[in-house]
């Protein structure tokens, strides 16, 4: 064999092997992550309180659970992220109960991979390495809960009045790996302001887009068939 030819044969056997690498198969993951509620012994006084309802995170997450799992079918891999120290607080509180077994029973209808979380590092460390992501890529990933312009708030007026004290904040995005998305993902903050400019840092940090509310998000009308939280001003807008 010439030259030429064992050259072009090492070239056909190189880009063969740079096929297979691009066509390998990734088992999609398809993630809900669910912040905590506000205590309404804080909220109540407030012209426009959070949270009546201790669930309306919950329920905004269970129809999308739903959605994604009728989508995908009965073998999707549907994770759902949960803080934790949220309802077991407002149970605790306000309705003198364990939360957590109704929770539960939305997992086990929906037949969807429950992970509680209890800080942000635990979250993080899910995204990161929680399913092998030589083999599992993240296809969705969508946040409901508290947020403003520059953070997810999971325990937003639940442990501190008006504040915050587990949160992921956009000068952190860095910490999620740029690898543990598929490529063209679907990702969206349902929370407010985060269009404003952790969109922006989200895309910076990973190199997918981040859906979010420019304004306010709205969560009533939760019984409504097939709802989604709705944009809270008639100048709000979504963005990535």
């Amino acid at each position: 064999m010439n030259r030429v030819l064992f050259s072009l044969l090492l070239l056909l056997i190189a880009l063969g092997s740079s096929t297979l690498r691009a066509q390998k198969a990734y088992k999609p993951e398809y993630i809900v992550i669910t912040g905590g509620p506000s205590l309404i012994e804080w909220e109540k006084f407030k012209k426009v309180p959070h949270d009546h309802w201790w669930a309306n995170f919950v329920r905004a997450s269970r129809i999308r659970l739903q959605e994604l799992r009728e989508r995908n079918g009965d073998d999707a891999l549907i994770t759902w992220l949960v803080y934790k120290p949220g309802y077991i607080r407002r149970g605790s509180h306000q309705e003198k109960r364990d939360l957590i077994p109704e929770i539960q029973s939305v997992q086990q209808k929906f037949k969807t991979h429950l992970v509680f979380f209890n800080s942000k590092q635990e979250l993080i460390n899910y995204l990161n390495a929680g399913q092998p992501r030589d083999a599992v890529k993240i296809a969705n990933l969508e946040y409901f809960g508290h947020s403003n312009r520059a953070c997810f708030m999971f325990d937003y007026s639940n442990e501190i009045d008006s504040g915050s004290k587990t949160w992921l904040h956009e000068t952190e995005l860095s910490k999620i790996s740029r690898d543990i998305f598929s490529s063209n993902s679907f990702i969206k903050s349902w929370g407010c302001h985060t269009g404003e400019s952790m969109s922006k840092l989200w895309r910076k940090a990973t190199g997918q887009r981040m859906i979010g509310a420019v304004g306010t998000t709205d969560y009533s009308g939760s019984d409504d068939p097939g709802w989604h939280p709705k944009l809270g001003s008639s100048n709000g807008r979504w963005t990535n």
